[in-house]
C-alpha cells in the first residue's frame, strides 16, 4: 500500500471515530442513562457507515473523472454527492438502529432526520474540502515536479545540441591555422599536427562534461594560441595575468577558448602589424572575471555578437547559470575587450 492511500485510510477512520467519540461525550454529559448497548452499536454503525460511503464517494470521484475539473464545475458536483452521501449514511444507520430496536421509531421523527443529515452533509463537506485540497496539493507538486523534469530535460538536450556545434568550429580554426604553414614552413605545420592531436584529445574529454575546471580550459586555450603563434610568428603576443586561485572555478568547455578565437579572428588576424592578446581572470568580492583583451577595433558589433560561438557561448551561459553570469563586449581605447562575468559566494 503506498504512502498517499495508508494516509487516507488513517484519516478516514480517525475522522470518523473523533466525529463518534464527540457524540458519546455529548450524550453522556447530557444523560448517561442512555449509553447501553444499543446506543454503543449504532455509534458503532456510524463509523462503518460513514467510512463505506464516503469511500464509495471517492471513487466515484476517479470513475467520473471529477479530479480534473476545474473549480468552477465542480462545486455544485461535490455539494450534490455530499448531500447522497448524507442521506445514505442517515438511511443506513436509522435502518441498522430500527432492526436492532424497534422502540427506535419512537424517537425518529421528520426534524430528528432532517437534523442528523444536515449535521453529516457539515462533515462531509468538510471532509470533501481536506480531501481536494490534500488532492489539489498533490496535483499541483506532480506537475511541479514533471516540469522541473521536463525542463532539465529540455536545457540538457539543448547544451548537447550547443556543444556539438562548437567542437567544429574550434576544430575549423585550427584546421585553418595548419593550413596555412603545409606550404611555407612543412616542418612546422607537422609540429602543429602533434599539438592539434593533443588538443583534440584534451577538447573531446572536456567537450563531454556541462561544467569544467578554469585551469583545465585555460591549458587548452594555451595549446591553442600555440598553434596560432606558429602562423602568426612576431606578430602575435600573448599575456596571461591569471589568479591561481580560481584554478577550480567551474565554467561552460570552450567558453574561454571561443573568446580567443574570436580575438584572433575578428582583431589580431586583420591587423597588418599584429598585436597582443592578454588573458585575465581574478576575483572582486563575489564576482569572478574572466577577460579576453585583444589589438584592434569593434568594426560590427551586431555580427561580432552573433556569430555561432559568441551566441553558442551566451545562450550556454543562461541555461547553466540563469542570472548569475552574462557575456560583455566593449572598446577600451585601441583594444577590444571581451569578459565572462559569474556572480558567485565560494
Amino acid at each position: 500500500m503506498s504512502t498517499t492511500k495508508r494516509l487516507y485510510w488513517i484519516a478516514q477512520l480517525i475522522g470518523w471515530t473523533s466525529y463518534v467519540a464527540l457524540i458519546f461525550l455529548a450524550s453522556y454529559a447530557d444523560n448517561p442513562h442512555q449509553i447501553d448497548l444499543v446506543f454503543i452499536i449504532n455509534i458503532a454503525s456510524l463509523i462503518f457507515f460513514g467510512i463505506l460511503w464516503t469511500h464509495l464517494m471517492r471513487v466515484s470521484f476517479f470513475k467520473l473523472e471529477w479530479l480534473d475539473l476545474r473549480l468552477a464545475p465542480l462545486i455544485p458536483r461535490v455539494l450534490i454527492s455530499s448531500l447522497i452521501c448524507s442521506i445514505l449514511i442517515a438511511v443506513s444507520t436509522t435502518s441498522l438502529s430500527l432492526l436492532i430496536d424497534a422502540k427506535e421509531k419512537e424517537n425518529l421523527t421528520l426534524l430528528n432526520i432532517i437534523i442528523n443529515v444536515f449535521a453529516l452533509l457539515v462533515l462531509i463537506l468538510f471532509w470533501n474540502s481536506i480531501y481536494f485540497t490534500f488532492h489539489f496539493f498533490q496535483k499541483s507538486r506532480k506537475q511541479e515536479l514533471n516540469n522541473l523534469s521536463l525542463e532539465s530535460s529540455r536545457n540538457e538536450i539543448e547544451l548537447k545540441n550547443l556543444r556539438s556545434q562548437l567542437n567544429p568550429h574550434f576544430l575549423f580554426n585550427s584546421l585553418n591555422s595548419i593550413r596555412a604553414l603545409i606550404d611555407i614552413e612543412p616542418s612546422k605545420a607537422k609540429v602543429s599536427v602533434t599539438t592539434l592531436s593533443n588538443l583534440l584529445r584534451k577538447s573531446l574529454i572536456l567537450g563531454r562534461e556541462n561544467l569544467v575546471r578554469l585551469e583545465e580550459e585555460i591549458e587548452m586555450v594555451s595549446n591553442y594560441l600555440e598553434l596560432e603563434k606558429i602562423r602568426f610568428e612576431e606578430r602575435l603576443e600573448v599575456k596571461m595575468i591569471l589568479d591561481t586561485n580560481l584554478n577550480d572555478f567551474m565554467l561552460p568547455p570552450f567558453s574561454l577558448q571561443m573568446l580567443v578565437e574570436n580575438a584572433i579572428k575578428h582583431g589580431i588576424s586583420n591587423l597588418v602589424e599584429g598585436g597582443e592578446i592578454i588573458i585575465e581572470t581574478n576575483k572582486t568580492g563575489g564576482i569572478v572575471t574572466i577577460s579576453v583583451t585583444n589589438s584592434g577595433e569593434i568594426i560590427d558589433e551586431i555580427n561580432f555578437e552573433k556569430g555561432i560561438g559568441i551566441e553558442n557561448t551566451k545562450r550556454r551561459l543562461a541555461l547553466q547559470f540563469k542570472d548569475a553570469a552574462e557575456f560583455e563586449l566593449f572598446q577600451n581605447g585601441n583594444n577590444v575587450i571581451a569578459q565572462l562575468i559569474f556572480k558567485t559566494h565560494v
